[in-house]
């Protein structure tokens, strides 16, 4: 049993990209496309090669910035989350500033923070991070506790319980699964925020700078490379949450 869920957690994701990449390189040779239009995955190769150097430092640019930003959107998330969750004027009150704030197009944010912090690349870049992941986190935690089901809560109280003994034994193991979920969606998002922002502003540092320089100088294998390299970062930040569900919330995995 343990040596198939290795497989299947293990060589089934590596056979499946590696076909990804063979469609790939075949979809581009069977239309001829030259690199300037699709650059395929023989191609992206030498450009990581070339610029081996540039991936190393701007890829940690970007992953540290990703990270750094993620962790304090799960704090701001998770705060929310529980004034939301126990509070049902309160969450009548920030929903719909905050879903309202959700559906803003984040690239419009973008050049904002950056006029409003010039010069302050590394907390602007963390700041749209926030801004873009903790959402998620904030709807996940507090539909949970909002959901809890009360007769739990009398049961604890009728036997001395406290107030945070309740969250403690019942409500955090409830929104467990339900935050795993969410954290996983806004990995995904947070990268998007650090490249939007590398982008956007002037003399911007990270993943996102390199790829400007490649649309800059039409070196497009480069900016596929690029994506490639942010493609990456995502799927391994990905499966590291993916390995503390499993350690923290295991118990509501189904097979």
């Amino acid at each position: 049993m343990i040596k198939r869920n290795l497989g299947q957690q293990i060589y089934v994701p590596a056979f499946s990209i590696f076909t990804f990449c063979i469609f790939w390189e075949l979809l581009v040779w069977a239309n001829g496309w030259p690199d300037y239009k699709m650059a395929s995955p023989s191609d992206i190769g030498p450009a990581f090669w070339k610029f081996k150097s540039l991936f190393i430092y701007y890829g940690w640019e970007t992953f540290w910035r990703t990270v750094v930003g993620l962790v304090f959107a799960v704090i701001v998330g998770i705060g929310l989350g529980i004034i939301m969750g126990f509070s049902k004027m309160l969450r009548d009150a920030l929903f719909p500033i905050l879903v309202g704030f959700n559906a803003i197009p984040k690239a419009t944010v973008v050049p904002v923070i950056a006029l409003m912090f010039v010069g302050m690349h590394d907390m602007n870049t963390i700041l749209i991070v926030i801004f873009i992941a903790f959402f998620p986190i904030t709807v996940s935690i507090s539909v949970g506790l909002s959901t809890l089901e009360p007769e739990y809560e009398d049961i604890l109280l009728s036997l001395g319980a406290n107030k945070f003994q309740i969250f403690y034994k019942i409500a955090l193991p409830k929104t467990l699964p339900e935050f795993f979920g969410a954290l996983k969606v806004s990995t995904t998002l947070a990268f998007i925020g650090t490249n939007l922002m590398e982008i956007i502003e002037p003399h911007g540092k990270g993943l996102g700078h390199l790829f400007d320089s490649g649309k800059i100088n039409a070196d497009y294998p480069l900016m596929f490379a690029v994506l490639i390299a942010l493609a990456v970062m995502g799927i391994f930040l990905f499966y590291l949450v993916l390995i503390l569900e499993r350690i923290f919330a295991g118990w509501a995995e189904r097979s």
